[in-house]
């Protein structure tokens, strides 16, 4: 025989199939059918054999039936005609006297998928659910789901709703009425509902389960399937029976439903009791969300269900399966969020192991920050310092930022070790380590004279571009104390033409400019060299317009340029790492067993792409950014509109000169430099000329000594003209839109000409004084960029 290719392969296997003297010796007749398998599998279209392996079917042989089956299923889509003649061999086949085969005829016989021969499988389906072998009627239930999803709109039959006390909701019936007569529609698979509704009762746990799965299928709907008392109670006794994945697939359908008294929940939990600590993490997993779901109003419960589940938890987390060891993980630090010591006396059971991958070593690293406590401290960043050496540099870097993430209650002893890793000089460590460094100063300013001094010398190690960003953002803020920061930072501007990272270009100029306010006589003239360079030869235009800015930034004067660059150094709201208040376990419930904890980190990650610690969200107080005293009554004073708790709407027309000229390139820049977004603008000199901006705020409310979020959206519009009069009008959503025509009065800059630009926002939820803080950042950098222009 040729090798198994092309249009020989196929023509040699016709033959084969054809030859009398090869149908009469059934062995030569199997493997035959066995090579044609074969082939299909390899890739070669033998679709063209298929009126020769319907004729082969017509066998006692089970294992050829199953080959051929296997094949007339594969290309009965690409011979719906053909496939016809095969009916007749599945029919006779499910009347046979061996349960097998007929569980096989049904399973092959709704896996042809093929519309023309639904009315050849309803009667053989129908006879199959009162089946006397369970494996037939395990197949004959999973072939109506088949059937469903194959003609979803199909009548496959109507009858009247029967009368079944243990259950009270079987199908959904739509109830219309004319004022000529009147009439009941039952749903189209009221037959076969029904059916399967009795089965819940079959003797066969698989039968049971299977029912479930297609009514699920069937009533997707309507919601699945309908869950009462009696349904409940007769799942929950024979949840033992059922194997592990039919357990998960009744604790997951019994989470629809509500107990109609506290007893009743009680005697639910009490026969879930057992289920809670199985053996098998699935059941465990499924019994802890059903447990969840119940007890959404028992608090306590709840966390005696979660002390529950640690011991099979634990046991998960020793698994010989790597994926089921990373789910278990990933599941304990939700756990960890309501719970914080929950797992503190297991610690060491989350140990790396030398031959884990990566991935598992992470999630581990992860877990054992979430356990530190005074007692077990030490050992911790032993071990941790002992990962930061690994030969995996991903790894390393997460055990060096997790030392980080606990400096931020144990700063001490965390910045031995950090100091004593950048003697180390290899490059990914020292890098981590600066990274670390300027990520612990942003959450714990008291540890700045401790960074300041072990930053010396670190500019010779680093070469990648997050870990030299990282530096000269600490040579930035904290340059007054480091003696060495021009001078490190001379060492950047004399390479800066040969520097290839826009974020370290970017970075190094923020840096110099810092610099330069606190140390003016050091930084003047490498300052100037640096402008003259990002302004005259860059060819990247971020770059060049961000060095614009602060050129003219500086001809406005150092107050000012300081008002823009020098914000907040730390980041109060996020707090230490020990004493965190114990998240309500409703908010992570209904994602425990599934996939989402596997894909969304349960903790906080410092994403080593990134620049600057304060650009990171742009959630923080723009208030604090600036100092917008000098506003504060911009429009406290105006006429009073209707307005909602929810939003606010608020148009204010600012004088200024020459802005509506400026580049679009020069106004994005100067907007993103204090966290404002734009999302579209016209191009210059362009009439009428708008630009559309948004940004997030955050204000820490002293009242409820918590932080209220809130968006603004807005537009700058210039028309030609100037002046307007407040006016009031209704909004799309009904709101009241309030326009307060005041004057922010910026001077008489450039030629004196007045230009008035519009800007109109909407803020929700409303926040008074942080949209203040927004419009007095948005005026000082509308000065900025209109003080040049003049």
């Amino acid at each position: 025989m040729p090798y198994l290719c092309g249009e020989e392969t196929v023509k040699e296997l016709r033959r084969c199939l054809s030859n009398p003297h090869v149908q009469a010796d059934p062995l030569r007749y199997r493997n035959t059918i066995l090579r044609v398998i074969r082939a299909m599998s390899q890739g070669v279209d033998v679709s063209g054999l298929f009126s020769e392996m319907v004729k082969a079917c017509a066998t006692v042989d089970i294992v050829q039936k199953k080959l051929v089956y296997l094949f007339l299923c594969s290309y009965a889509a690409l011979n719906p005609e053909l496939s016809l003649l095969v009916i007749n061999t599945l029919r006779k086949d499910c009347q046979d006297t061996n349960p097998m085969v007929r569980s096989l005829a049904l399973r092959n016989m709704t896996n042809l998928r093929l519309p023309s021969l639904v009315e050849y499988v309803e009667q053989p389906l129908t006879a199959g659910l009162k089946d006397r072998a369970a494996s037939v009627r395990r197949v004959a239930v999973l072939g109506w789901a088949k059937l469903h999803n194959l003609q979803p709109t199909s009548e496959i039959g109507v009858v009247s709703l029967p009368v079944f006390p243990w259950y009270s909701l079987i199908v959904s019936v739509h109830i219309y009425s004319s004022s000529t007569n009147a009439s009941f529609m039952v749903h189209p698979d009221a037959t076969v509902v029904n059916e399967l509704y009795n089965l819940l009762r079959d003797p066969d746990p698989v039968v049971m389960v299977n029912c479930l799965r297609a009514l699920e299928e069937i009533l997707k709907e309507e919601g699945g399937v309908a869950i009462n008392k009696p349904i409940t109670h007769h799942l929950l006794n024979r949840l033992k029976e059922c194997d592990i994945w039919g357990q998960c697939e009744v604790l997951r359908i019994l989470q629809r439903y509500q107990p109609q008294s506290e007893d009743e929940l009680f005697d639910i939990l009490s026969l879930l009791d057992s289920s809670l600590v199985s053996p098998h993490p699935p059941v465990m997993a499924a019994t802890l969300s059903l447990f969840l779901s119940l007890c959404s109003g028992l608090p306590a419960v709840s966390l005696a269900a979660l002390e529950r589940v640690c011991g099979p938890l634990l046991a998960a987390c020793g698994s010989g399966s790597r994926e089921m060891r990373f789910t278990a993980l990933c599941h304990i630090q939700l756990l960890l969020r309501s719970v914080p010591g929950l797992m503190g006396a297991h610690y060491k059971r989350f140990f790396c192991g030398y031959a884990e991958p990566a991935y598992i070593k992470q999630r581990k690293m992860q877990v054992l920050v979430e356990l530190v406590n005074d007692e077990n401290v030490i050992m911790l960043l032993d071990e941790l310092k002992g990962y930061c050496t690994d030969v995996n540099t991903d790894t390393a870097q997460a055990a060096i930022s997790a030392i980080g993430r606990i400096g931020r209650s144990y700063s001490d002893k965390c910045f031995v070790i950090l100091t004593g890793l950048l003697g180390l000089k290899q490059d990914h460590i020292t890098s981590a380590v600066v990274q670390t460094m300027r990520d612990l100063v942003w959450v714990c300013p008291q540890c700045s004279d401790t960074v300041c001094s072990a930053l010396e010398g670190c500019e010779e190690t680093l070469q990648d571009v997050q870990g030299r960003q990282a530096l000269l953002w600490l040579l930035g803020v904290y340059g007054e104390r480091i003696s060495s920061a021009p001078y490190t930072l001379e060492v950047f501007i004399d390479g800066v033409r040969s520097e290839a990272s826009l974020g370290v270009k970017m970075e190094l100029l923020t840096a110099a400019m810092r610099l330069f306010l606190c140390r003016p006589a050091e930084m003047q003239d490498m300052l100037g060299r640096l402008l003259h360079y990002f302004i005259e030869e860059e060819t990247d235009m971020c770059v060049q317009d961000q060095a614009l800015l602060y050129y003219r930034l500086l001809r406005c004067g150092t107050e000012e340029t300081r008002k823009v660059l020098q914000g907040r150094r730390s980041d109060p709201s996020l707090g230490v790492l020990i004493g965190r208040p114990a998240e309500p376990v409703s908010q992570w419930a209904c994602s425990f067993n599934t996939l989402e904890p596997l894909t969304v980190s349960a903790v906080e990650t410092e994403p080593s792409s990134r620049g600057s610690p304060e650009h990171t969200k742009p959630k923080t107080d723009l208030s604090e950014t600036l100092n917008y005293s000098q506003n504060e009554n911009l429009y406290s004073g105006a006429e009073k509109k209707e307005e909602t708790d929810d939003s606010v709407w608020v148009k204010e027309s600012i004088q200024c000169s020459t802005i509506p000229h400026c580049s679009p390139q020069s106004l994005q820049a100067a907007m993103q430099l204090v966290n404002i977004q734009t999302l579209a603008f016209t191009p210059p000199n362009t009439l009428p000329w708008r630009v559309y901006l948004y940004t997030h705020t955050q204000h820490m409310s002293s009242a409820e000594m918590s932080y209220n979020n809130s968006l603004i959206l807005g537009e700058l519009l210039y028309t030609g003209g100037s002046g307007g009069e407040p006016s009031t009008a209704e909004g799309e959503d009904g709101h009241v839109t309030k326009e307060l025509e005041g004057t922010a009065e910026m001077g008489g800059w450039g030629n004196g000409k007045k230009e008035q630009v519009k800007v109109t926002l909407k803020q929700q939820p409303r926040d008074d004084e942080s949209l203040r803080g927004f419009l007095s950042i948005l005026t000082t950098v509308l000065h900025t960029l209109s003080s040049e222009r003049g």
